[in-house]
């Protein structure tokens, strides 16, 4: 039997009470069609179903960062040698929406390997995307550039889900995301908490993630500064991007379920396989002169799910070869109010963000958390 893991990795910090919130608030609106989509997601990878379109489309609005965090496959040198650094042509934005939206196409998400906030239309895209009809619109940020000002317009705009990377408190937090400041993330948190009680609404639902050993020391106080303020409290199991993971204990039968639930677009315009070919190693084809339909059907995706029917894709494919996914992975704990909160961690030894310390850095000191 196929191993397929539907959403492996992150894990959440709350109560049952607080994640069905979360899940109520972010399909608010669009109550049924949302139930669907996910029933859709687990299911479609499970029964080998191809959609006429992908569930999820990834329009990447800038595959460049403004920070350098010491975690991330961005500050490599073979990431800054393989990958266009640049932001999408908002026309090429537009014209994929339009397809999206034509084809059913139920979420998209802005952000994938940069800081979708460093684009100067993201507003405009948000807002664009949802007068096409797209039910939800999400994007990943780091929170630098984004302040009370603009959080308002990107709720105006219709933005459904924002993530926010806060990775420790305090004084870790201020070395691994530097310049930011850590008080003035949660002052802001708090102020977009104020923003959407006083417009009465319940969008865009913010979630706070961390990579798990920057609060592995004190769990509860990470949660107790942002469950008040946010909708979810969430957590990573550390990964070694840089490394060689291609000898490493995998699960048996491993096909992964990305190539029938998504389709990734990078800010260049060059489509990915999946959201973890973050080097753009697997050329499937280009935005510019190809829609989405022609190549989610195409032969380069056919192949690659043909490779992951068989469980030949770890094998013949680099980025799958080095991905996460397949990993084993090891049952810990974290205890966060009295609760027990299984934390999955990977089967690579990387428990601290100081393991990750590569030659490739650019001048960091190490951190030690």
């Amino acid at each position: 039997m196929s191993y397929i893991p539907i959403n492996k990795g992150q894990f959440t910090l709350e109560t049952p009470e607080r994640e069905a919130a979360f899940e109520r608030h972010r399909g608010a609106g669009c109550e049924e069609a949302y139930r669907e989509n996910r029933r859709q997601w687990a299911e479609f990878p499970r029964t080998r179903h191809l959609a006429d379109y992908p569930l999820h489309v990834d329009l990447e609005l800038a595959s460049l960062c403004n920070l350098r965090c010491p975690m991330c496959y961005t500050i490599t040198a073979d990431f800054r040698r393989r990958v266009n650094a640049k932001l999408m042509d908002y026309d090429l934005f537009t014209r994929l929406v339009d397809e999206c939206a034509a084809g059913g196409v139920y979420s998209i998400r802005l952000s994938l390997r940069g800081e979708a906030f460093l684009h100067p239309r993201i507003v405009d895209c948000i807002r664009y995307a949802k007068s096409k009809g797209i039910k939800e619109v999400s994007t990943l940020t780091n929170g630098g550039r984004l302040d009370e000002a603009m959080f308002t317009e990107i709720m105006e705009a219709g933005l459904d889900w924002l993530t926010v990377s806060i990775d420790g408190i305090g004084k870790v937090y201020d070395e691994i995301r530097r310049p930011l400041k850590f008080d003035r993330m949660v002052e802001k948190l708090g102020n977009f908490k104020r923003i959407k009680e006083e417009a009465g609404q319940v969008k865009p639902v913010v979630k706070v993630q961390t990579v798990l050993p920057a609060i592995e020391a004190d769990p509860q106080a990470y949660y107790d500064i942002f469950a008040p303020i946010v909708d979810l409290v969430s957590a990573n199991p550390l990964i070694g991007y840089t490394d060689d993971t291609s000898n490493l204990p995998r699960v048996p039968d491993f096909s992964c379920p990305q190539v029938y639930q998504r389709l990734v677009v990078g800010a260049d315009g060059r489509y990915m396989m999946c959201s973890n070919d973050e080097r753009q190693e697997v050329d499937i084809g280009d935005a510019n002169v190809q829609t989405i339909h022609e190549v989610w059907h195409g032969p380069e995706m056919t192949r690659i799910r043909e490779l992951h029917a068989t469980h030949r894709a770890c094998g013949k494919l680099v980025p799958c070869a080095q991905c996460y996914l397949p990993l084993q992975t090891y049952d810990d704990a974290v205890q966060v109010g009295g609760r027990s909160v299984v934390a999955p961690k990977y089967v690579d030894g990387k428990t601290r963000v100081s393991d990750l310390d590569t030659p490739e850095r650019w001048k960091r000191p190490a951190i030690t958390i």
